[in-house]
């Protein structure tokens, strides 16, 4: 049995909540076409989850907050200076 304990984190951007959840690292299976996965954190968005990095056990929520917030202004709202917007 695992001893991994999950993590979420709702964060707000430019107005909008993101929610993410850490899991647990995944083995690799080859039957499945599914390469290993360190412990990892997800943004969840309509019932899907896309992965966002990885989740450092022990790090300081404020760091992982600054972390993932980065990660938001880059690939939802675009880097600066690009002239793009995705959308999650």
């Amino acid at each position: 049995m695992s001893s991994y304990k999950p993590e979420q984190r709702r964060l707000l951007c430019r107005g909008r909540e993101f929610h993410f959840v850490s899991y647990e690292a995944r083995v690799a299976s080859e039957r499945r076409g599914e390469s290993a996965l360190p412990p990892m954190w997800f943004l969840m968005n309509e019932g899907k989850r896309r992965p966002v990095m990885a989740h450092v056990i022990g790090q300081e929520s404020s760091e992982t907050d600054r972390a993932l917030l980065r990660w938001v202004e880059k690939e939802v709202f675009g880097a600066p200076g690009n002239g793009k917007a995705r959308e999650a």
